[in-house]
């Protein structure tokens, strides 16, 4: 009635981030991230965020609470099938983890087929995360950051951004970020090797609240017009 048409469905997860921030992170940001995509939108809300993600538990390093792929996607594709019995006419499926967005991609696919005969979309946004997280790291490089990647310098830079002032961070320890060292592209960590194995990979020790608002706001803008390029293209086609 008030003119949503659309749903957005962020993926969280919980999993140990490094012994600086909490657990819950995936969700944390989740929740702020896709309210802002909406609310740019503005013709669109979002459903609650899912804070499980594809993952597995370890006794070496607890803080993660998984799913696996199968139960993942079949979640993802119960929840949008729900939300267009609700009356949505489009559908975003989104993701804050890497494990899950082939899942989230073969959802969208799916469903789209199934349902754009009705007028209906069902589309993946993958450039919230693979597109603006690949982007940013390059403009850290370009800047003389250290590389880093899980619980380094945008994970827990938003998690400053965000959350610093909501005990999502453990800001003392943000000093003495520092993990197991980055693989070389396209090579997988070594584990034969002794490791720090707290969480974090790379350099994390720069982490800032200035650098974590630049990242969402680059999540903000990519999700925003990557959303409109694709159901703006569909009404086109129809």
């Amino acid at each position: 009635a008030a003119g949503t048409t659309t749903a957005l469905v962020y993926n969280g997860g919980t999993e140990q981030r490094g012994p600086q921030n909490v657990n819950g992170g995936h969700t944390l940001l989740g929740r702020e991230q896709v309210r802002e995509i909406a609310l740019k939108l503005g013709n669109a809300i979002a459903a609650p965020v899912l804070p499980f993600s594809p993952n597995r538990a370890s006794a070496d390093l607890p803080g993660t609470i998984g799913l696996t792929n199968e139960i993942f996607e079949a979640i993802n594709e119960q929840i949008a099938e729900e939300l267009i019995k609700t009356g949505f006419k489009n559908v975003v499926l989104m993701g804050d983890h890497g494990g899950g967005q082939a899942q989230l991609k073969a959802v969208a696919a799916r469903l789209d087929a199934k349902y754009a005969g009705q007028g209906i979309r069902v589309v993946f946004c993958d450039e919230v995360y693979a597109k603006a997280n690949g982007d940013f790291d390059a403009w850290l490089s370009a800047q003389g950051y250290p590389a880093s990647a899980h619980a380094g310098i945008p994970d827990t830079s938003e998690m400053l951004y965000l959350g610093g002032d909501k005990g999502w961070v453990r800001t003392a320890l943000v000093k003495d970020a520092l993990g197991d060292p980055m693989p070389a592209p396209g090579e997988k960590p070594d584990r034969s090797k002794p490791r720090v194995n707290n969480g974090i990979t790379g350099d994390g020790r720069r982490s800032s609240a200035e650098l974590g608002k630049k990242l969402f706001e680059m999540k903000t803008e990519y999700a925003v017009r990557q959303i409109r390029q694709l159901l703006g293209a569909a009404s086109s086609a129809r």
